[in-house]
């Protein structure tokens, strides 16, 4: 089934860009989840369809744009929304939590007016919103290829300074550890991983994919190494699996990996319970 699916190029890129996401998106998301900032994510989700929309609008009117991917503008409307983000933490000092909802709701309002003036959706639209298996081109492929470097060059470069901060972050300022630099490397890692993510599991739902994979492997992980490792291998699982049964079912594919992770992570409660159940009976010694 996988060779027939590998059959033509664009499913090729879709394939290779969804295992480059179902490995990205889970790593940011352990540390995303772990700080309790897991709604920057879907935040950062719809700033970014503002930068879709305003591409798609801009390919009307500008000779420039006409030929630009839009994925390039998500970008750059995903990493200035973090920045936003970051400043707005930062003012908000006592009440940082409310920076979230301040992007969250400018960028459904502004893709709102921009969708507008595009006179409403179309299929390019429809495609961001939810994923698409034929949509995603080379080009995507290649962009979200060197992002993946990027970003795990930088993981690896400041491991350590954002396990500390996600745990500690009154002793990791102590010993020294500048948070706003790393916050502020971390906060663009994720925002480049979302504009990027959008093109296979689609605007909307991209923050799921940060969330679930590490939600089930909260539930079995004994350690944080192991929560990185459960979570990647829940996301690969459902990002390739969803990719192959959206193909063969004509669904998009954005639904069928996020019910996928939700089939796991549902699939995970279960046995832990029944496995506690199990040894909760195992300890009851038989009444002589």
């Amino acid at each position: 089934m996988l060779e027939a699916f590998l059959r033509y190029e664009f499913l090729q890129n879709a394939f290779y860009s969804g295992m480059l996401i179902g490995l990205l998106a889970p790593m940011l998301g352990v540390f995303l989840v772990v700080r309790r900032l897991a709604l920057i994510a879907d935040a950062l989700s719809h700033i970014t369809l503002s930068g879709i929309a305003a591409s798609l609008l801009l390919a009307k009117h500008v000779a420039f744009f006409q030929g630009l991917n839009p994925l390039y503008l998500g970008l750059v409307f995903s990493v200035g929304g973090s920045l936003l983000i970051e400043q707005l933490r930062s003012a908000y000092k006592y009440y940082k939590e409310i920076a979230i909802p301040i992007i969250l709701s400018g960028g459904i309002g502004l893709g709102v007016v921009f969708i507008s003036l595009a006179d409403g959706f179309n299929n390019d639209l429809f495609n961001y919103l939810f994923g698409s298996v034929i949509a995603v081109s080379r080009s995507d492929l290649w962009t979200i290829s060197i992002i993946t470097v990027v970003v795990l060059m930088v993981l690896l470069l400041f491991y350590k300074e954002l396990f500390f901060l996600s745990f500690d972050e009154e002793q990791a300022i102590v010993s020294g550890i500048n948070r706003k630099l790393v916050n502020f490397i971390f906060i663009i890692m994720v925002a480049l991983v979302i504009a990027a993510s959008m093109r296979i599991v689609g605007i909307l739902l991209v923050s799921a994919l940060m969330t679930l994979p590490v939600a089930a492997a909260m539930r079995l992980a004994k350690g944080f190494k192991q929560m990185f490792f459960y979570s990647i291998v829940f996301g690969e699982v459902a990002v390739v699996t969803g990719l192959i049964t959206s193909f063969y079912l004509d669904l998009a594919p954005g639904g069928m990996i996020v019910m996928i992770a939700v089939l796991i992570l549902l699939l995970v409660i279960a046995l832990e319970s029944a496995f506690k159940k199990y040894r909760e009976f195992g300890k009851i010694q038989p009444s002589k």
